[in-house]
């Protein structure tokens, strides 16, 4: 008999329950265990399922969930002679697969990985980039907003770590369940697409706070408070691709930035708290502007203090970042924080894996990284290590796979 995801985590949690008595009748309790007709329930933590396939909101998955705990981002390149028609074969694959462990099933041939565990809100974001369009054929229908970004002066890009034909974005708040199904992803791809590079990241755990509150950053900075939210009345315009679009396939979908950023944290953490303040423009302890108020208070820009300077630093990354600083130009920022051991010299090899979005990445991310590329307090502290921008479509309707408006349309 076939065990689920689902079902297996009963049989794991009721052996869990009774763990006194396994070590001297490991036996009756597996025997008990495995005839059980109704599973325990999960957690909360690991029974929340994002769906996979559209439903009221036409855009993938990962865009607008809650972050997770953990992150997986890969990039692949087309294998040499794959056409459009293996394109939309493992495109076909990849959102079977996507669908199957979403939901806390296991695929065919699993691995066995997070067996015992449940959805654990995963979820699987696939994205084009801007040399898949050349290489199946599809030059004419590729959106001008996938044009490649400008250097900044901040860039130290490694080739080898930016862009790629095809991108997956992965999220889950279990460690186990993430990587299965980065495993499970790249099983699919062989013979068709070779990885290009992959990065880890991380996220505070949910429930790890007494309420729900903004993500910190390596930096100790709350990150991410001057967010779009959906209750936004022009959220959807700025972050989503309207009807109006040249690319109907790109219809309900957005755009990823994605960058890999380094922090110099050994330099950052010998600065005063009251110089990492003035370097952000926020408290650190609770993400007010230094204006006052809570986090949630609106930047005075205009304000001076006693001396006559403005209170937030003419230079400060909060101001530079600003709607109001940028012609109302904005973006979803969704990033992890990733840490992948030590340099030769000490330095902790960690910073953020940057993950933004919106409608169009010109007057979003182009626009407002030009402007900190001139004059940003927080730019000595952060270096630009990889790059890649890719387009992403719109979740895929019942029956179907994402992507295919473009590929068979």
């Amino acid at each position: 008999m076939e065990l689920s995801r689902r079902r297996l985590l009963g049989t794991v949690g009721a052996a869990g329950a009774a763990g006194l008595v396994v070590g001297g009748a490991g036996g009756a309790i597996g025997a008990s265990a495995s005839q059980e007709d109704t599973p325990k329930a999960l957690t909360t933590l690991g029974s929340t399922e994002v769906p996979f396939r559209a439903a009221r909101a036409r855009h993938q998955a990962g865009i607008t969930t809650p972050l997770q705990a953990n992150g997986h981002l890969a990039a692949f390149d087309l294998a040499p002679g794959a056409d459009r028609k293996a394109a939309a074969a493992l495109l076909r694959r990849w959102s079977r697969t996507a669908e199957e462990l979403m939901a806390g099933r296991a695929p065919d041939a699993d691995t066995g990985i997070a067996l015992d565990a449940g959805p654990s809100s995963l979820t699987v974001t696939f994205g084009f980039g801007h040399s898949f369009f050349g290489r199946t054929g599809l030059a004419k229908r590729r959106p001008v907003q996938l044009d490649p970004l400008p250097d900044f002066s901040a860039d130290a890009l490694d080739p080898g770590r930016s862009n790629g034909d095809l991108w997956i974005q992965i999220g889950a708040d279990d460690a186990l369940v993430a990587f299965h199904a980065l495993r499970a992803l790249q099983k699919d791809a062989a013979g068709s697409a070779r990885l290009r590079w992959q990065m880890n990241g991380f996220n505070r755990t949910p429930g790890a706070t007494t309420h729900p509150m903004t993500a910190r950053n390596l930096m100790g900075q709350v990150d991410g408070t001057n967010n779009p939210k959906p209750s936004d009345e022009d959220f959807d315009q700025r972050i989503f691709v309207g009807r109006d679009t040249e690319q109907q396939w790109m219809r309900g979908g957005s755009y990823a930035v994605v960058r890999r950023i380094r922090m110099l944290l050994d330099d950052w953490e010998k600065r005063s708290r009251h110089e990492q303040e003035r370097v952000i423009g926020r408290r650190k302890d609770n993400g007010a502007p230094l204006t006052g108020g809570s986090e949630t208070t609106p930047m005075r820009l205009d304000a001076n203090g006693p001396d006559g300077l403005p209170v937030i630093p003419a230079n400060a990354h909060a101001r530079i970042a600003a709607p109001e600083s940028n012609q109302g130009a904005a973006m979803l920022r969704r990033p992890f924080s990733f840490h992948d051991g030590y340099r030769e010299d000490g330095a902790p090899d960690a910073g953020l894996l940057f993950v933004c979005w919106q409608a169009d990445p010109l007057r979003a991310f182009t626009q407002i990284q030009r402007k900190l590329d001139r004059g940003d307090a927080l730019s000595p502290f952060l270096r630009h290590e990889a790059s890649g921008l890719f387009a992403v479509p719109p979740a895929a309707e019942p029956g179907d796979y994402v992507g295919r408006p473009l590929l068979e349309g």
